[in-house]
């Protein structure tokens, strides 16, 4: 595997905050490029109404800011969600869905040791993974839970991983 290019992972400023808009519309360019003009997803259904609550992770070139991978953090009461995990094709051969997953996690985990509500040493994460894809997830501790399902047109599976808070 070649040397990956250099390149930064931030995290989008929160609602309200300076830089929000344009930073999110980087990650929603890449999610555009990668689930609607590569996999023929519906232009409709890649922009919901979790992005806008969402926590944002982009990953970008660096000096250009070029950005070529994002992933998708939403919070419940019960769980956290990845979704939106997105690196464009030229980009997969350097593992930036990898680093983007654990960029996820780090978030994830600073959260819920931030917010003082945690009544056990994990958190649990879900993912609703496209098929071909579910073992990726797995390297991580995802495993998949209940039957396959159907999401915008395409098969996916639910899959769940506890994350542990110990340090």
């Amino acid at each position: 595997m070649a040397s990956p290019p250099a390149h930064e992972i931030i995290v989008v400023p929160s609602v309200g905050q300076a830089g929000r808009e344009e930073l999110r519309q980087q990650c929603y360019d890449v999610r555009i490029d990668v689930f609607h003009h590569e996999q023929g997803f519906p232009l409709d259904t890649e922009i919901d109404d979790l992005d806008e609550e969402g926590t944002h992770i982009l990953l970008r070139l660096v000096p250009s800011l070029r950005p070529v991978g994002t992933i998708r953090c939403t919070k419940t009461k019960e769980y956290y969600k990845l979704s939106r995990l997105a690196v464009l094709k030229e980009f997969r051969q350097y593992r930036f869905g990898r680093a983007l997953v654990l960029s996820l996690h780090d978030h994830v985990r600073a959260d819920a040791k931030a917010s003082g509500s945690r009544v056990s040493d994990t958190v649990k994460v879900i993912a609703h993974s496209q098929i071909p894809v579910k073992e990726f997830y797995g390297k991580f501790g995802y495993e998949p839970e209940g039957e396959e399902f159907d999401e915008d047109g395409a098969p996916h599976q639910k899959m769940v991983a506890r994350l542990s808070l110990s340090d």
